[in-house]
């Protein structure tokens, strides 16, 4: 392998790590919003609901799924599937998204603590 080719396999490698770290983190912070923000009524334990569902698994889930759980009507008749962008829209505006729904929670407004509990939440499986 010539020097060349060499240097560009170190450098795809640090970015690569680089970008581990970042999204690493994101996870970290995203966490730590989760427990600022989110933990006083949700739980990212399977089976274990608070106030709030269980988000163990949110991402990819129906709106409204979690036997045993009291939805509200309106979340129950939502038929979202939680992704990244209808949680982000959710997150934003739980009311306006899913207008009648019962979550009290005014919304998290900063576009990169959501992103970061998003990244989070996508770990959580």
């Amino acid at each position: 392998m010539d020097n060349r080719a060499l240097s560009l396999l170190i450098a795809a490698g640090l970015a690569l790590g680089i970008t581990t770290a970042r999204a690493d983190d994101d996870v970290k912070a995203g966490e730590a919003v989760f427990k600022r923000t989110c933990a006083v009524c949700h739980t990212v334990e399977a089976g274990k609901n608070k106030i709030g569902p269980s988000l163990f698994g949110v991402v990819g889930r129906k709106s409204g799924s979690i036997e045993g759980f009291k939805y509200s009507d309106a979340m129950k008749k939502a038929d979202v599937t939680w992704s990244n962008e209808t949680l982000d829209k959710y997150l934003t505006d739980p009311k306006g998204f899913v207008p009648g729904n019962r979550m009290t929670y005014a919304g998290l407004k900063k576009e990169a603590d959501r992103k970061a509990v998003i990244d989070y939440l996508d770990t959580v499986k």
